[in-house]
């Protein structure tokens, strides 16, 4: 066995800056494991492309002999599954690739660790771990109060949710029938650098600039928990190295807001450090659309398991981190661009019913 992670989807968003932590903290290689879909982009990591410690393969999840392949070279000691089809809109839209990402991906690679772990030795094994990484959305909808804890009944509400909480539960089953070591966290709404532009944050902010109407949709009252992307990373390689086997882990932000609060939040921002020309504000440009089908009400978690178990808290408030992820998207419009020109569906609406139209919040 060798001081090598694994980390699926690597090209993604969360996986990105999992790569940067575990890169910047510690010594281990680094192997990023992505097929390169529309929403993998090696430019997420050209900084660290050049460093001696990071690895590339692409391959795809389902793809079960290139996976096992791939335990067969680099012999890691964990592998970070964090690769799947993420956008609640497009699993509306597309629920074929959602399950067979989410669901058939993630069941190849627990059998490529379950067979790389039975060639170990003794020593190795125990060293091993799964960590697979998924969403709050598997358990449902809250109402006006409460908290999601580790313990909430998964009632999952949209074919992306669905699939997720399928992989959960394969996840767990493979610790309780073949005893493979894993780990799980399920985490809140993320937000930061590098988000591909079809999620709400790089939306309000694109369409601000463009001075093109910014989609709210139903009432603007669905209420999520908001976490910095690095602080989540930062949660999941701490989950990954010290989480007790068998058990998962909540990751938020502590940052409740409803969803029309957080878009008049990123339009304040916009207007302190880029103000439109003609002097108006850009919250003017906020527009109500029809609503999500299946759109759940609200998402909050209660984080303390992993604070009192493993010493994490998220280091940026909403305030801070807002500021500095619209800094990041005003200065890196040319990546913008450039993912979002190697998207086919041209930036229309997704998960659209019987006749609704565009929104994105």
């Amino acid at each position: 066995m060798n001081n090598t992670i694994l980390v699926t989807g690597g090209a993604g968003f969360i996986g990105s800056a999992v790569i940067r932590r575990l890169l910047s903290h510690g010594d281990a290689v680094v192997v990023n494991i992505d097929k390169l879909t529309y929403a993998g982009h090696l430019e997420t990591l050209a900084n660290e492309s050049t460093n001696p410690r990071y690895r590339f393969a692409q391959v795809d999840i389902c793809d079960a002999a290139a996976i096992n392949g791939l335990f067969a070279e680099y012999r890691p000691r964990a592998i970070m599954h964090l690769a799947a089809e993420s956008h609640v809109d497009r699993s509306i839209d597309g629920p074929a690739d959602f399950i067979e990402t989410n669901i058939v991906g993630t069941y190849n690679l627990l059998e490529a660790a379950r067979n790389y772990l039975s060639g170990l030795d003794a020593a190795d094994a125990v060293k091993f771990r799964f960590h697979h990484i998924s969403t709050d959305e598997v358990f449902g909808s809250l109402g006006d109060e409460g908290l999601f804890t580790e313990d909430s009944p998964y009632q999952p509400n949209s074919p992306y949710s669905a699939s997720k909480a399928s992989s959960d539960h394969l996840v767990r089953a493979w610790h309780e029938t073949f005893g493979l070591p894993v780990v799980l966290s399920n985490c809140s709404n993320n937000y930061g650098p590098y988000q591909f532009p079809e999620k709400l944050i790089p939306v309000i902010i694109a369409k601000a600039l463009a001075g093109q109407p910014i989609p709210v949709y139903g009432n603007g009252l669905n209420v999520r928990d908001w976490l910095y992307v690095d602080d989540h990373a930062a949660a999941l390689v701490t989950v990954m190295e010290r989480g007790e086997l068998g058990r998962s882990y909540n990751v938020g932000g502590n940052e409740e807001r409803a969803n029309i609060d957080v878009v008049k939040t990123v339009c304040g921002i916009l207007d302190a450090l880029r103000p439109a020309s003609d002097g108006s504000g850009y919250a003017e440009l906020i527009t109500f659309v029809t609503d999500r089908p299946g759109h759940d009400h609200r998402y909050a978690i209660d984080a303390s398991r992993i604070r009192d178990e493993l010493g994490w808290l998220p280091s940026e408030t909403f305030a801070s981190g807002m500021e500095k992820t619209v800094r990041w998207y005003l200065d890196n419009q040319d990546w913008c661009a450039a993912v979002l020109a190697n998207n086919a569906r041209g930036g229309e609406r997704l998960g659209v019913i019987a006749g609704a139209a565009g929104g994105a919040a």
